[in-house]
């Protein structure tokens, strides 16, 4: 359940990648990946989201009905992006154009399942009060989500390519949060990735 209230942040969930280094096959989607917690990679990091945050959108690409049917069940308002094979900016782009009446927007990364609630709490709870660009930081090493302010839809909207958002983050100010929460620099890439934080 959304326990935010009247929060004016809208949630980005960019869950359009095929993730060929994980099975390069392409039989295995790694959002679909079964974690020992018995969520898939993507309905956990959606799972956080949609905890903290009182509308969550998941761009998926094309022909990913399971991904798109699990987290529209999840409560996510799902949308196709036929650009997706482009990369991530062209995803980007398409779900802040689904989204572009918010405040402002915390983009996170379907295959980071391992991101804390707390810091997504941290990391709106900032945006809504200051705007601007903001970041979780874990030891000193700045990690995902990223929350961006209405002033920086213009800019945000010529992104293209692969690079996502990461261009503004050279360009403008970032405010850093100081978490304590190494989920923030860990992304599924590989089934290793996923044996490795649960290994004990």
């Amino acid at each position: 359940m959304n326990n935010t209230g009247n929060s004016p942040v809208t949630g980005i969930l960019l869950a359009a990648g095929r993730g060929s280094r994980f099975d390069a096959s392409g039989r295995q989607d790694k959002l679909l990946h079964m974690l020992p917690t018995g969520d898939t990679v993507v309905a956990a990091s959606a799972k956080k989201m949609l905890a903290v945050l009182p509308r969550v959108v998941a761009v998926v690409r094309p022909q990913a009905e399971d991904v798109a049917a699990c987290l529209r069940a999840l409560g996510c308002e799902v949308t196709e992006c036929a650009q997706a094979g482009q990369g991530m900016g062209a995803s980007l782009v398409h779900a802040l154009a689904h989204a572009s009446d918010a405040a402002g927007w915390l983009i996170a990364l379907g295959d980071m399942p391992f991101v804390q609630r707390e810091t997504l709490q941290a990391l709106a709870t900032r945006l809504a009060q200051e705007g601007g660009i903001v970041a979780p930081a874990y030891l000193g090493r700045r990690g995902n989500p990223v929350g961006f302010g209405r002033q920086y839809l213009p800019q945000l909207l010529t992104l293209g390519g692969d690079q996502g958002a990461r261009r503004l983050l050279q360009t403008y100010p970032v405010t850093d949060i100081a978490v304590d929460d190494p989920g923030v620099t860990l992304d599924i890439d590989t089934p290793a990735d996923v044996e490795a934080q649960y290994r004990t």
